[in-house]
């Protein structure tokens, strides 16, 4: 499972032209999944983005997680993670979980989330056209990926 985690100073979800979640201050979290994933990686992903010190102290040195910083999470599913540009310029997505097995895992890595939080996590819209429009903070972009804990 992997993340693309931005430190924004806001964040949106459009569908349709209308606003289907949005927060200020926090992280804009892009969520791709492949058929290995599973629980543990929910876990360990969970935890380390929660923990993530990647807000600014009093000193303006990196220090604060997002709830020490008074940050809300946005969560969007985003299969094109796992995209590979090996060969030719068309990327393939052959690694990313089909539906039936990343819904299910996208779903629990959001529940799972709001659960270690205390809050609920707005999200996008699994499979959806989505617009997505944010104002990185730094810029900050961090990558995580479960299966590179060492």
């Amino acid at each position: 499972m992997r993340l693309l985690v931005q430190r924004v100073a806001r964040a949106s979800v459009t569908i349709a032209d209308a606003v289907k979640s949005e927060i200020g201050r926090g992280l804009l979290v892009f969520v791709g999944i492949e058929a290995a994933d599973g629980a543990e990686d929910i876990e360990w992903l969970c935890n380390k983005l929660l923990h993530l010190r990647i807000f600014d102290d009093a000193e303006g040195v990196m220090n604060l997680d997002v709830s020490q910083a008074g940050g809300e999470v946005l969560v969007v599913s985003q299969f094109t993670l796992y995209a590979s540009t090996r060969k030719g310029n068309r990327p393939s997505y052959i690694r990313s979980a089909p539906e039936e097995v990343s819904r299910p895992l996208y779903e629990a890595f959001v529940r799972r989330l709001s659960e270690l939080s205390g809050r609920k996590v707005p999200t996008g819209e699994f499979g959806a056209d989505m617009k997505v429009e944010l104002i990185n903070d730094g810029p900050v972009t961090i990558w995580i990926d479960s299966k590179n804990k060492e």
